[in-house]
């Protein structure tokens, strides 16, 4: 089968393009590069340089002819969407619809669309959040994620476009860029490998729900024949404290730092961890990879990538 993966050069994007291609697959990635690199692109995967948002899009799927397509491309900076809404909507909104659009007229089998349970429910009414939790999220990104997953019900009620929404938490692993503004996880990495303390924006007493990467990719290779007309939590269920987190990644990394504390930014909500009842029941999928033990594969990652002093 051949696969089209958008934003298949990003840190989730590029990992998943790997698993399908170890699965057999044939796969087109399209990115525009602006947060992705050329370098995370398996080189058995052909690549187009396009954005979403482009007419040139209907280029590849005319040439390529996809038989499923994978949605993970995408302004995903929760703050950056906050200081530029119009951006976000832009790219996450009508970037998707062009895509969605192709996928109809091109017979896609079936779409696997990236979301966020990190912010499409906003302050939890309770922990942890399932999939029939309210969603009100508190930043556009959030907003613009969960428009989408209205898109595919449209594209799918009216038009047969299969499709399986994965709804991720904080995801982490090796590629994640340490030096954009989200990705805690590579941030305090990197800059604990240079000896550098790291900023925790609140108190850091606000908590996430951390997935290894690679436990992703599996549960978007099991969504292939899995889960159609669905909406999935990808999580562990379990809250992580940004303190802990640090604590974690300041014993295995090997170093006596404190962390700066700097003022919390608008947008985030303030604790989050979300289920995999709901997954683990339809596609026997949960995470296998524990925190320790992925942060220290995420870790290693990022010494021989020449991140350390030494």
């Amino acid at each position: 089968m051949k696969f089209l993966v958008t934003g298949g050069a990003g840190f989730i994007g590029s990992n998943v393009v790997d698993g399908l291609i170890e699965a057999g697959h044939e796969v087109v990635v399209v990115d525009n590069l602006i947060t992705g690199k050329r370098g995370n692109v398996n080189p058995k995967a052909r690549f187009y340089r396009v954005d979403i948002t482009s007419p040139d899009l209907e280029e590849v799927f005319e040439r390529e002819r996809p038989d499923y397509v994978n949605h993970h491309a995408a302004q995903m900076n929760v703050r950056k969407s906050v200081d530029d809404p119009m951006y976000d909507a832009k790219v996450n909104v009508l970037g998707s619809v062009n895509l969605l659009e192709l996928c109809r007229r091109y017979e896609v089998k079936k779409v696997i669309y990236a979301s966020t349970g990190g912010a499409v429910y906003g302050e939890p009414l309770y922990l942890p959040v399932d999939e029939d939790h309210p969603v009100n999220p508190l930043s556009p990104y959030g907003v613009t994620k969960h428009t989408v997953e209205h898109y595919l019900y449209f594209y799918g009620a009216n038009y047969g476009l299969r499709y399986t929404i994965l709804r991720y938490p904080n995801i982490y692993g090796p590629r994640q860029d340490p030096h954009g503004e989200a990705g805690v996880v590579a941030i305090f990495t990197e800059k604990m490998l240079r000896n550098e303390r790291p900023t925790i924006f609140g108190d850091g007493t606000q908590t996430r729900d951390y997935v290894y990467v690679g436990d992703v990719v599996t549960a978007n290779l099991l969504a292939i024949d899995k889960g159609d007309g669905e909406i999935y939590n990808v999580g562990t269920g379990v809250e992580t404290s940004v303190n802990e987190l640090f604590k974690l990644l300041k014993e295995a990394v090997g170093v006596d730092l404190e962390p700066i504390y700097g003022e919390r930014r608008l947008g985030e909500v303030y604790r989050i961890a979300i289920t995999n009842d709901k997954i683990y029941r339809d596609f026997g999928w949960k995470p296998q990879t524990p925190l320790k033990e992925g942060l220290l594969k995420t870790i290693e990652y990022y010494r021989r990538r020449g991140s350390a002093i030494s």
